[in-house]
């Protein structure tokens, strides 16, 4: 009877299991039927930080909505998986992608803890959270953790245990906004992982379990804590010695953040704008923020450095010429005013200036507290630094632009409770007072052999305004436009000695529209007669420029402008043969640049190349064929030709003949000024109505440099604010530093091109040398007249010839009036 009982109980009992076992796989199968597809992991490409580098290879900028570098397994150390395994997954490498035993561990646990609010033990394997964290949801319930065994399970049949955990390392998320252990070693770190020491990588195993509640700033004794603890488990797996575990564990976490700044170059602010923008463009936002490219930027971190400090001197300067404008804000200064201006946003991008506070002020001194740092962790410190701004160094604010007039001492100009910025300055504590300027401005610095663009600054600071006045503002060029007629002149018959009337004009502009009366700079004494084509251009004379193009043709003058870039479509009046179309600095820049290079088109670049995440080029700016340079070695034939593909968009000798009477400009002309570096020099200044925009751009044989001064809004800058009062002095200022210790260079002359003798004044063949002459330069089959030719002498005649070179001289005076 006994034996039979048990008969019956086996039987019910095999019933049962089968009759379970089979709900159970028939589960199991309809759970399996909504399984995502685990096979795409082998083609997992995940969001990867971008990377901006300098022209020196420097890193300039990044750009990710997951700050991620992925490393294939073999690039991370032991020392920093073992942590992670110790911590996570001691027997990874042995069990089948589920661990039975922990499971368990995990339902007694759970058993256990019913009833408190205990979160869950869920005994995940390492295989089970790469299931989890790329093809599940993080819900947590029992049908979730089927599904992730399921998935373990057949992803140990078909990846290898590196593949896995190569996933896994790559993927989790450590805080910081960095996902993955290469970005956290740079975020926590500054750090690659091969650097990391036992302490900081069980630092990063222990922020698996949850980053934020590890937090090394507001949660550091529980961070060490945890962090131990994972060392402890290291030496009981044998992953390191009980001294070396001890060492580790005495030490702080010295976790040194990186931030969440984008850009580490200083002063590269707008020019990683404006690459991100392009590459936007190109490739669109998902590329961007998360398609690991490495974009190698034409950037030379030096001349960027140079070209932000002339700009920003300028720009000051002439903002202090106005007057104080008053202060950035007002706070309350009792009690602790450090923590009142520590909420005033200071100029990140700026960091010789810092913001103060005026604490109490009388005749000639201020007393001021500087803004408090901040530590790694983002709290103030508790030291307040004082310091004095003299009435020295500060007295342009005595000019006190709000209320219209100067006054006599600091008392007037700072009153307590002032937030300001100020500038050390000498020994001790001393600051000078300081303000952002009103005035804008750009600065372009670009090789223009190749178009690369060098060096490129949008403004005062890129943290006060994002807007990128090199390459967002269209303004008049005015004068600066000029060069362009004359070469479209030179280009067609005309030669630097050709003689254009500078005197009043009127044009019937038709219609309802009246007459048009263009002004030369400077009023009614400043028209010249007839003059040569050289000195229209080396006084910037309005009128003659309006009569050549009148003489010329707007349509040349327009074709001419397209073909250099400077319009897509510009309007063939003669108002706009002096600049009264907008443009950018950018692309006055790239025009000059082809006449720098001897006539060759030239694309402006701000890339040089672009790889993918796998290191594949994907775009090259140099598009130059060579094709010998991959030669697999030398055989004694010659070197490698590189062929030249470009556009020649202007006769080289033309090219050489604008630029020898810009350098005139330099020599005899509007912009003296830059006489001052020494070197050959080309350029020409550029001022609109009113003094509304002030331009230079010019070039040594090696760099072009463009330079814009004006308010965002346009309106006068005053009667000083010219193209060579106030844009020539940055172009100095730059072009002092970018070519100090650089050999000096001539203008290279064209094969066949004739230097003759001429009279500057008439533009008459000369005789030897002598006060007057100088060496013109003329294209083959071409020199200068035996008699001068006046182009727009008579209203009712282009052109009246005036016989012999005795009476031309007679009748060609210089800044007299001239022949009317």
């Amino acid at each position: 009877m006994f034996l039979r009982l048990l008969g019956y109980i086996f039987g019910i009992g095999a019933v049962l299991f089968v009759v379970v076992a089979a709900v159970v796989m028939v589960y199991i199968a309809q759970l399996s039927k909504d399984l995502p597809d685990y096979e795409v992991l082998a083609n997992y490409q995940p969001p990867v930080t971008t990377r901006f580098y300098a022209g020196s290879g420097a890193l300039m900028a990044e750009y990710a909505r997951e700050r991620r570098l992925y490393l294939p397994i073999q690039a991370i150390p032991d020392r920093l998986k073992n942590a992670f395994l110790a911590a996570e997954d001691k027997s990874f490498y042995s069990h089948i992608g589920i661990d039975p035993l922990g499971i368990l561990r995990a339902v007694k646990t759970n058993l256990e803890n019913l009833g408190s609010n205990r979160r869950k033990s869920g005994a995940s394997t390492i295989t089970q959270q790469v299931a989890k964290n790329f093809l599940l949801t993080s819900k947590q319930d029992y049908t979730r953790k089927i599904k992730e065994a399921i998935l373990a399970l057949r992803m140990e049949r078909t990846f290898s245990k590196d593949k896995i955990l190569e996933l896994y390392m790559n993927k989790v998320n450590l805080g910081l906004r960095a996902h993955g252990v290469g970005a956290a070693a740079l975020a926590y770190f500054n750090k690659s992982v091969n650097e990391l020491t036992i302490e900081e990588c069980a630092y990063f195993a222990a922020l698996l379990k949850a980053p934020n509640n590890y937090h090394p700033f507001r949660h550091t004794e529980r961070a060490i804590e945890r962090r131990n603890w994972v060392i402890d488990r290291m030496v009981v797996n044998g992953f390191i010695s009980v001294d070396e575990a001890e060492a580790a564990k005495a030490k702080p976490l010295n976790v040194s953040p990186r931030g969440s700044r984008t850009t580490y170059i200083e002063a590269s602010g707008y020019f990683s704008e404006e690459v991100r923008r392009r590459i936007i463009d190109k490739y669109g936002n998902e590329t961007l923020y998360a398609g690991g490219l490495a974009v190698r930027t034409t950037l030379d971190t030096k001349l960027q450095l140079e070209s932000q400090k002339a700009l920003r001197n300028g720009l000051a300067k002439f903002d202090k010429s106005k007057g104080y404008r008053g202060p950035a804000a007002k706070i309350e200064t009792g009690g602790d005013w450090g923590i009142e201006l520590s909420k005033v946003k200071k100029l990140s991008d700026v960091p010789e200036w810092d913001l103060a506070v005026v604490l109490a002020s009388d005749g000639n001194r201020a007393d001021i507290g500087i803004q408090p740092k901040k530590t790694i962790s983002g709290k103030l410190v508790s030291e307040r630094t004082l310091g004095t701004v003299a009435l020295k160094g500060s007295k342009w604010a005595l000019r006190r632009k709000d209320l219209g007039r100067v006054v006599k001492n600091l008392s007037q100009v700072l009153a307590v409770g002032d937030v300001i910025y100020v500038e050390k300055k000498g020994e001790g504590n001393t600051y000078v007072l300081q303000q952002v300027p009103k005035v804008g401005g750009g600065i372009v610095a670009m090789d223009p052999n190749t178009g690369r663009v060098l060096a490129m600054s949008g403004g005062f600071s890129f943290s006060a305004s994002q807007f990128n006045r090199a390459t967002q503002a269209k303004r008049q060029p005015g004068s600066s436009f000029k060069p362009f007629v004359y070469a479209a002149a030179l280009d067609n018959g005309y030669t630097p000695s050709t003689v254009v009337l500078d005197a009043p004009i009127k044009i019937n502009q038709g219609g309802t529209l009246g007459f048009w009366e263009p002004k030369n700079y400077g009023g009614k004494k400043a028209y010249a007669g007839p003059t040569t084509l050289r000195r229209g251009i080396e006084k910037s004379k309005n009128l003659m420029t309006v009569r050549l193009a009148k003489d010329m043709g707007m349509d040349t003058v327009a074709e001419y402008a397209e073909r250099f870039g400077i319009y897509d479509n510009m309007l063939p009046v003669l108002a706009n043969s002096l600049g009264a179309e907008e443009t950018t600095v950018l692309r006055m820049v790239s025009a000059y640049a082809v006449l720098a290079n001897g006539g060759r088109s030239i694309n402006p670049s701000f890339i040089d190349r672009i790889q993918d995440r796998y290191g594949k080029t994907i775009f090259k700016h140099d598009q130059r064929i060579c094709e010998s340079c991959n030669a697999e070695a030398w055989e004694g034939q010659p070197e490698p030709e590189v062929i030249d593909n470009r556009d020649q968009v202007l006769d080289p000798m033309t090219a050489y003949q604008i630029t020898s009477m810009m350098e005139g400009v330099v020599q005899r002309g509007t912009a003296q000024k830059v006489k001052s570096l020494g070197r050959p020099i080309a350029g020409k200044t550029g001022t609109t109505n009113e003094e509304k925009d002030a331009w230079f751009v010019g070039y040594s044989p090696t760099l072009v440099v463009g330079v814009y001064v004006g308010f965002d809004t346009p309106k006068p800058m005053g009667k000083a604010a010219s193209g060579g009062g106030l844009a020539a002095p940055i172009f100095i200022d730059f072009m002092d530093d970018a070519l100090k210790n650089k050999p000096v260079a001539e203008f290279r002359i064209p094969e066949g091109l004739q230097l003759i003798p001429i009279n500057a004044k008439n533009g008459l063949r000369a005789n030897g040398e002598g006060k007057g002459v100088i060496l013109e330069a003329f294209k083959p089959g071409s020199g200068p007249p035996t008699r001068a030719t006046i182009i727009g002498f008579d209203p009712s005649e282009a052109v009246r010839q005036v016989e012999g070179s005795d009476r031309a001289e007679e009748a060609i005076k210089s800044n007299e009036g001239g022949l009317f």
